[in-house]
Protein backbone atom coordinates (compact mmCIF):
# COMPACT_ATOMS: atom_id res chain seq x y z
CA UNK A 1 0.00 0.00 0.00
CA UNK A 2 2.67 2.36 1.00
CA UNK A 3 4.65 1.85 -1.81
CA UNK A 4 1.55 3.04 -4.44
CA UNK A 5 0.56 5.57 -2.42
CA UNK A 6 4.23 7.47 -2.07
CA UNK A 7 4.66 8.09 -6.10
CA UNK A 8 1.37 10.35 -5.79
CA UNK A 9 2.62 12.27 -2.49
CA UNK A 10 5.55 12.89 -4.11
CA UNK A 11 3.97 14.34 -6.78
CA UNK A 12 1.61 16.67 -4.63
CA UNK A 13 4.68 17.92 -2.89
CA UNK A 14 6.57 18.23 -5.83
CA UNK A 15 3.60 20.71 -7.41
CA UNK A 16 3.31 22.55 -4.11
CA UNK A 17 6.49 23.53 -3.31
CA UNK A 18 7.05 24.10 -7.13
CA UNK A 19 4.37 26.42 -7.53
CA UNK A 20 5.52 28.07 -4.54
CA UNK A 21 8.84 28.76 -5.71
CA UNK A 22 7.29 29.79 -8.78
CA UNK A 23 5.29 32.42 -7.56
CA UNK A 24 7.80 33.85 -5.87
CA UNK A 25 10.18 33.85 -8.73
CA UNK A 26 7.01 35.30 -10.87
CA UNK A 27 6.73 38.20 -7.70
CA UNK A 28 10.43 39.01 -8.39
CA UNK A 29 9.56 39.61 -12.11
CA UNK A 30 6.32 41.23 -11.93
CA UNK A 31 4.91 42.68 -8.61
CA UNK A 32 8.46 43.73 -7.16
CA UNK A 33 10.36 44.24 -10.56
CA UNK A 34 13.86 43.51 -10.79
CA UNK A 35 14.48 46.70 -9.39
CA UNK A 36 12.72 46.32 -6.21
CA UNK A 37 14.20 43.40 -6.03
CA UNK A 38 17.49 44.32 -6.10
CA UNK A 39 16.90 47.51 -3.47
CA UNK A 40 15.86 45.13 -1.16
CA UNK A 41 18.08 42.46 -1.44
CA UNK A 42 21.16 45.41 -1.13
CA UNK A 43 19.15 46.72 1.98
CA UNK A 44 19.61 43.11 3.22
CA UNK A 45 23.12 43.35 2.48
CA UNK A 46 23.20 40.46 0.04
CA UNK A 47 26.58 40.31 -1.90
CA UNK A 48 25.97 41.71 -5.39
CA UNK A 49 22.61 42.59 -5.27
CA UNK A 50 22.17 43.34 -8.99
CA UNK A 51 23.43 40.15 -10.21
CA UNK A 52 21.77 37.88 -6.87
CA UNK A 53 18.39 39.46 -8.01
CA UNK A 54 18.41 38.50 -11.58
CA UNK A 55 19.62 35.22 -10.51
CA UNK A 56 17.51 34.30 -7.61
CA UNK A 57 14.10 35.13 -9.58
CA UNK A 58 14.95 33.03 -12.08
CA UNK A 59 16.17 30.34 -10.05
CA UNK A 60 12.88 30.55 -8.55
CA UNK A 61 10.68 30.68 -11.19
CA UNK A 62 12.46 28.55 -13.64
CA UNK A 63 13.71 25.93 -10.79
CA UNK A 64 9.69 26.05 -9.69
CA UNK A 65 8.51 24.66 -12.63
CA UNK A 66 11.24 22.19 -13.10
CA UNK A 67 10.17 20.77 -9.50
CA UNK A 68 6.56 20.74 -10.96
CA UNK A 69 7.52 18.79 -13.97
CA UNK A 70 10.30 16.61 -11.78
CA UNK A 71 13.05 17.72 -14.35
CA UNK A 72 16.50 17.99 -12.97
CA UNK A 73 15.08 17.47 -9.69
CA UNK A 74 18.50 16.73 -8.18
CA UNK A 75 19.75 20.28 -9.52
CA UNK A 76 16.76 21.96 -8.98
CA UNK A 77 16.18 21.50 -5.83
CA UNK A 78 19.72 21.59 -4.57
CA UNK A 79 20.00 25.28 -5.94
CA UNK A 80 16.52 26.02 -4.33
CA UNK A 81 17.46 24.61 -0.93
CA UNK A 82 20.72 26.72 -1.21
CA UNK A 83 18.47 29.95 -2.39
CA UNK A 84 16.59 29.51 1.07
CA UNK A 85 19.65 29.00 3.17
CA UNK A 86 20.63 32.50 1.45
CA UNK A 87 17.28 34.02 2.37
CA UNK A 88 17.55 32.54 6.07
CA UNK A 89 21.21 33.75 6.42
CA UNK A 90 20.32 37.34 5.11
CA UNK A 91 16.98 37.72 5.47
CA UNK A 92 14.82 35.33 7.82
CA UNK A 93 17.66 34.14 10.60
CA UNK A 94 17.76 37.27 12.47
CA UNK A 95 13.91 37.17 12.96
CA UNK A 96 14.19 33.73 15.29
CA UNK A 97 11.84 30.91 13.71
CA UNK A 98 8.52 31.75 14.14
CA UNK A 99 7.25 32.77 10.37
CA UNK A 100 4.43 35.57 11.95
CA UNK A 101 7.85 37.80 13.19
CA UNK A 102 9.54 37.21 9.87
CA UNK A 103 11.51 33.99 10.95
CA UNK A 104 12.90 31.39 8.91
CA UNK A 105 9.93 28.76 9.66
CA UNK A 106 8.21 28.90 6.49
CA UNK A 107 12.02 29.11 4.53
CA UNK A 108 13.57 26.09 6.74
CA UNK A 109 10.84 24.30 5.56
CA UNK A 110 11.29 25.18 1.69
CA UNK A 111 14.48 24.22 1.91
CA UNK A 112 14.10 20.59 3.69
CA UNK A 113 10.83 19.89 1.24
CA UNK A 114 13.21 21.14 -1.97
CA UNK A 115 15.97 18.72 -0.52
CA UNK A 116 13.69 16.15 -0.23
CA UNK A 117 12.41 16.68 -3.61
CA UNK A 118 15.49 16.51 -5.12
CA UNK A 119 16.93 13.15 -3.97
CA UNK A 120 13.28 11.46 -4.14
CA UNK A 121 13.26 10.47 -8.04
CA UNK A 122 10.37 12.59 -7.82
CA UNK A 123 7.01 10.08 -7.67
CA UNK A 124 4.61 10.09 -10.20
CA UNK A 125 4.51 11.67 -13.75
CA UNK A 126 8.22 12.72 -12.89
CA UNK A 127 9.92 13.60 -16.45
CA UNK A 128 13.35 12.41 -14.11
CA UNK A 129 11.85 9.05 -13.85
CA UNK A 130 10.42 8.74 -17.61
CA UNK A 131 13.71 9.68 -19.09
CA UNK A 132 15.21 6.72 -16.22
CA UNK A 133 12.78 4.37 -17.81
CA UNK A 134 13.51 4.70 -21.13
CA UNK A 135 16.83 4.89 -20.75
CA UNK A 136 16.93 1.01 -19.20
CA UNK A 137 13.66 -0.07 -21.36
CA UNK A 138 16.17 0.72 -24.59
CA UNK A 139 18.48 -2.27 -25.68
CA UNK A 140 22.16 -1.61 -25.26
CA UNK A 141 23.86 -2.31 -28.22
CA UNK A 142 27.59 -4.05 -27.79
CA UNK A 143 30.16 -4.14 -30.47
CA UNK A 144 32.73 -6.45 -30.56
CA UNK A 145 36.38 -5.37 -31.04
Amino acid sequence: MLDRVRPIALLVARIAIGVIFSVHGWQKFTTMGLDGTTAFFDSAGIPLAGVAAPVVAVLELIGGIALVLGAALPVAGTLLALDMVGAIVFVHGANGFAADKGGYEFVLALAAGSLAIAFSGGGALAVDSLWQRRRVSAPVSASVG
